[in-house]
């Protein structure tokens, strides 16, 4: 293989530095740039109002609820595919990944359909009394659906590196299921599923394409920090959605932040072991 010659290496780097300017730095400059030339004071005025506040809470409702039914379905899927064989895997393989191929838009209106009055289970609305789509259950179906795949192809590849030696010696002496997966599994996979948490995390507070579709977007109600941000975009507040816009921001960057580590001490972890 040939070794490129420095005017090739050259104009490579000026390339890539180019697309990421243009695509990355300008935009982001440019919305730093509007939240804060109106001062701090205005920005944090942005970031505190009642509406902003309450969409705040709606979204952290959606994180503590789809990040800990993700774990445990992940997880326990990851267990199954890493270490059973039965028909069908490749099927739930496919299935698992699907979020990935779909767009969150049409999953919106999958919900619809299926979940809608009506929707082929519109008596859980109709019969029940309860709301499922333009609600907070309708928010919260839509971001486990999107977020589905994370920690499972965080953890699965752990466990079929880990094979499964040491919770066969675990069940040799005597060590219970629970007590093999507490003392023995978890630990081994804790660097994988915590970056599944992290992915899971982020993605559950950025997601806007499937909510939308499912949510009413009442302000104080099922208005959250993405709906809010496209809601005062298309109200002519720019400067107030630019200001809620670089608050997810900084929080994606603090996740990436926490991936960066998490990559850091698994890689550190790997070569002890």
């Amino acid at each position: 293989m040939t070794t490129p010659t420095p005017a090739v290496r050259y104009l490579t780097r000026i390339g890539a530095l180019s697309y990421v300017t243009v695509m990355l730095i300008v935009p982001v400059s440019l919305i730093l740039w509007r939240t804060f030339r109106p001062g701090f004071a205005q920005f944090y005025g942005w970031v505190t109002t009642p509406a902003a506040i309450s969409a705040l809470h709606l979204s952290l409702l959606v994180v503590a609820i789809v990040v800990p039914l993700n774990v445990v379905f992940g997880v326990t899927t990851a267990l199954l595919l890493a270490r059973n064989k039965f028909r069908g895997k490749a099927v739930l393989q496919t299935i698992i990944d699907l979020p990935f191929a779909v767009s969150p838009i049409i999953v919106g209106v999958a919900l619809i359909v299926l979940w809608g009055s009506a929707g082929a289970l519109g008596f859980v609305e109709k019969s029940l009394g309860i709301k499922i789509i333009y609600g907070v259950p309708g928010i919260v179906l839509a971001t486990i659906f999107v977020t589905l795949p994370f920690v499972v192809r965080e953890v699965q590849p752990v466990l079929v590196e880990l094979g499964t030696e040491q919770e066969e010696a675990a069940a040799t002496l005597g060590s219970g299921w629970w007590q093999t997966f507490w003392r023995i599994t978890l630990p081994s996979i804790r660097w994988g599923l915590t970056y599944g948490i992290v992915l899971t995390t982020a993605r559950v507070l950025g997601e806007f394409g499937a909510v939308i579709m499912v949510s009413s977007n009442l302000p104080g109600q099922t208005q959250t920090l993405t709906l809010l941000v496209n809601d005062r975009y298309q109200r002519g507040s720019e400067y107030g959605a630019c200001a809620l816009s670089t608050l997810l921001m900084g929080v994606a960057v603090t996740f990436l932040i926490v991936k960066a580590i998490l990559l850091i001490r698994r890689a550190r972890a790997n070569k002890e072991a």
